[in-house]
């Protein structure tokens, strides 16, 4: 399979966002310590992703990592774990107000979008040597940091990569020997994996799980598929194209798995977090999902009979755009531009992208380093990161990095939730139906 284009982006979007609008102009100071003589020594503040099993799991990974800052550099740092359902949406108050943490992660397919705003530090000059420079890290990965062509305003953290997760024991019970890697034989697998195993009349087995009301998981799926199917979500020129064949068809696939296809619950039509779809496979409850990193959760729940293999293809055979298996998936970090603290929230940052915080943060994650230092460490050569490793190399296609990326996220997202919603209501969906949805979402966005 050849290489598909345009390798550039990493991601994740929840809302919608008028954000590129914003301006630096209608700002105050950030973290309530400014000062007229220049930085204040109080702590900075980190709002960082939920990215663990649990938030407590967070706390204690990112604990342990600042107390190593801390106790190098003297800066105390005061920690919020924010769950991804309400971070998108605290950043943007944040913006339009001002007040908000010095240094915070990001979903990368946010970094255009934000970027837009003028409210971060562009990584250039000092700030970006002051992390090391950008040879440091993986190219694909830094290049997520904003539009291409512009300096970027955050820095890779966590990189990932979209996978089929498969129960290894429901495979075995099925008379299934290995990983689907078309659609076709996926959507088979997923029949027979379908099934009542207690002989009450009622399916309690289900050969695939997803999110329906997730929005971001929805529109990556839309991006995925839609490409497989040789369509994009924007034109060459930046115009919104939710409604050509091949975006059409791609989500058409993917609804049609709880509709005609029947190998989803309807149950997963009510889900918005992504985060349970490990235990719907620990609890027996199905076969296979597609994730970018649940292994730790697979990890706290001791449970072993898993594999991972690539997003299989609508054509075996596919090349160009034809084969994306994932976007390039992962979290930045940025700093607020107005912080009254910016050394120290550079330095923190520099921090958590050195070669040995990358190796630990990423290890407690199940993630991939952003640094090459550390990409390249033994560490992360297992099956499972190899798989993901290839798959960012050469099966991986950035989400758009356009400015209105995060209200397309929003509004694919939503029309797709709101067809899972039909379906789980009863109702049957056409093809037609889909692209109807798809237009309705074309029509609230901008031109470009």
């Amino acid at each position: 399979m050849t290489k598909p284009t345009r390798m550039r982006g990493l991601g994740r979007v929840l809302a919608f966002s008028s954000i590129a609008a914003l301006t630096l102009s209608g700002l105050t100071a950030c973290s309530g310590n400014s000062s007229a003589a220049g930085e204040t020594s109080g702590p900075i503040t980190y709002w960082a992703s939920n990215q663990g099993s649990s938030i407590s799991q967070d706390e204690k990974v990112l604990g342990e990592s600042i107390k190593r800052f801390t106790a190098e550099t003297g800066i105390e740092v005061e920690l919020e774990v924010i769950p991804w359902g309400d971070l998108y949406n605290r950043i943007l108050t944040a913006v339009s107000s001002g007040e908000g943490p010095d240094v915070l992660n990001i979903g990368n397919t946010w970094a255009s979008t934000l970027q837009a705003s003028g409210a971060f530090v562009p990584w250039e000059g000092e700030a970006l040597e002051a992390v090391g420079g950008a040879e440091r890290f993986v190219p694909a990965a830094f290049s997520t940091g904003g539009v291409e062509g512009q300096a970027p305003t955050s820095l890779p953290l966590y990189s990932m990569a979209y996978s089929l997760y498969y129960n290894t024991k429901m495979f075995d019970e099925a008379g299934i020997s290995k990983a689907p890697t078309t659609w076709d034989e996926f959507v088979s697998d997923a029949k027979k994996l379908t099934k009542d195993t207690d002989s009450d009349g009622k399916v309690d087995q289900y050969g695939f799980a997803l999110a329906g009301q997730r929005v971001s998981n929805n529109a990556h799926a839309a991006f995925i598929l839609g490409m497989q199917n040789g369509g994009e979500l924007y034109t060459s020129d930046g115009k919104p194209d939710f409604t050509n064949d091949g975006v059409v068809a791609g989500v058409n696939d993917w609804v049609q798995l709880m509709g005609e296809e029947g190998v989803v619950s309807k149950s997963n039509a009510e889900i918005n977090d992504g985060s349970v779809l490990p235990g719907e496979m620990v609890s027996g409850n199905t076969a296979m999902f597609f994730d970018q990193a649940p292994g730790k959760s697979l990890k706290a729940a001791d449970f072993k009979d898993y594999a991972v293999a690539p997003i299989p293809l609508k054509d075996g055979d596919a090349t160009g755009i034809a084969a994306t298996q994932s976007l390039v998936a992962g979290i930045n970090v940025s700093v607020f531009e107005n912080s009254d603290q910016k050394d120290s929230a550079i330095e923190f940052v520099g921090h958590l992208v050195s070669d040995d915080e990358q190796k630990k943060l990423n290890a407690a994650y199940t993630s991939i380093p952003s640094v090459s230092a550390a990409f390249e460490d033994a560490a992360f050569e297992t099956q499972e990161m190899n798989i993901k490793k290839d798959i960012l190399a050469n099966n991986a296609a950035p989400m758009p990095l356009y400015p209105t990326e995060g209200q397309m996220e929003s509004l694919v997202g939503e029309a797709i939730a709101k067809l899972f919603a039909q379906i789980a209501q009863g109702d049957e969906v056409s093809e037609e139906d889909v692209r109807k949805a798809l237009e309705n979402a074309q029509k609230q966005m901008p031109a470009s």
